[in-house]
């Protein structure tokens, strides 16, 4: 596995290596330039704690992610494999960072949501396109992605991110997906980044579908967060779970630490919350599969009810975002345009997302039904109005 130059691990100082000596020996020493206001008695009452600065996030808090990780995913998680950050697009950032330098790339799926390419670009990395193919149901292009690590572009491509379910596609990675990409990963050197928010939210799911949080096979990057999990992306944390080979998890978080101290992303005032948060994350995941699992049920509904049958919905394994595929001789712009003047409803087309072909929208699962069967409504209206 080859890691990015740009991370700084060279050989400490010699006071910085005598100061770690006696921390491992267990030697408190004082410190003439110590300027952390809260060991002084200067701390505010409202955040009275000291501050421990612990660059992988504090550790009462990645002990209480550890225990709620470690019962979800049915196998002990490590709090020394997780980082603590306030959201996984600034995951998305530091693992870039970890991996690439400038110039190199990391693979990004198509269809997808236009967040990978934008943030690659603003580290200076090129964010190349595999696509996921449709036959009824959306899979990975693995001989694609063979292709691609192997072919003319495979010396910088440092990364594969792997969204699990994707959005808005909705499609989990398949069992015989995952044993083929783990394979092709660990013989070309490529890290995986497997972004798992949606993953709770299983609408019509094959089989066999497993979180790749956990994955020993090839260093792996999971990333989840309090975004979807709470419906709250309001709440701003996110996480990163390190899995994979020993020798090159011990590399690599021995360079991740040095970006996460870099940044010291996480608020004490924010970590003291997690552990209620966590214990409010099963009632709260439940309360969304209900709303979600309702709305794609009535659109089924509503969409068997038209006469017309126009529209029609593809199939959404887990996520809160599903397609409509409308007719492919309508202009997607002239549509959403047509139900903006007429309805007073926007949404998003499939071009957004990339979609190879035209005649797709994206509509949420998310809002009460009454509102959802009015957005379904205005679709019809729109579609059957044009033709």
């Amino acid at each position: 596995m080859r890691f990015s130059s740009r991370v700084d691990i060279s050989d400490p100082n010699p006071i910085a290596a005598a100061e770690a000596l006696a921390k491992a020996q267990g030697v408190t020493l004082g410190k003439l330039n110590d300027s952390n206001p809260t060991r002084h008695g200067l701390a505010p009452a409202l955040v009275p704690e000291v501050y421990t600065a612990d660059p992988r996030g504090p550790r009462a808090a990645r002990e209480a992610l550890s225990a709620f990780l470690s019962h979800a995913q049915g196998s002990p998680v490590d709090a020394d494999r997780l980082y603590l950050l306030s959201s996984t697009s600034e995951a998305y950032s530091w693992l870039i960072k970890l991996l690439c330098d400038a110039g190199d790339a990391v693979l990004a799926p198509k269809p997808g949501y236009p967040l990978i390419e934008s943030i690659a670009w603003l580290e200076c990395v090129d964010a190349v396109e595999y696509q996921l193919r449709f036959d009824g149901s959306w899979y990975i292009d693995v001989a694609e992605l063979a292709a691609l690590l192997e072919g003319p572009e495979s010396g910088r491509i440092r990364a594969l991110v792997l969204i699990n379910p994707n959005n808005p596609t909705g499609s989990y990675v398949k069992a015989g997906e995952r044993e083929r990409i783990v394979g092709l990963c660990r013989e070309h050197g490529v890290a995986i980044i497997a972004d798992e928010v949606f993953y709770d939210y299983a609408l019509e799911p094959f089989d066999g579908n497993a979180r790749l949080a956990g994955e020993r096979g090839a260093l792996t990057f999971a990333l989840d967060g309090f975004s979807k999990m709470l419906a709250a992306p309001h709440a701003k944390v996110g996480w990163i779970q390190v899995s994979g080979p020993e020798a090159e998890v011990a590399e690599a978080q021995r360079r991740l630490d040095v970006i996460a101290d870099d940044y010291l992303p996480m608020s004490d005032l924010i970590a003291r919350l997690i552990p209620d948060l966590l214990a409010a994350a099963p009632v709260q995941t439940e309360t969304v599969r209900r709303r979600v699992a309702g709305n794609l049920a009535l659109l089924h509904r509503l969409l068997d009810g038209d006469d017309r049958g126009l529209v029609s919905v593809l199939r959404a394994e887990g996520g809160w975002n599903v397609l409509l595929r409308v007719p492919g001789v309508l202009d997607e712009n002239e549509l959403v345009l047509s139900m903006i003047a007429s309805h007073r409803v926007s949404g998003q087309p499939g071009y957004f997302f990339d979609m190879e072909s035209n005649g797709y929208l994206a509509i949420s699962l998310l809002p009460e039904p009454d509102e959802f069967e009015r957005n379904v409504r205005a679709v019809l209206a729109a579609v059957n109005g044009m033709l």
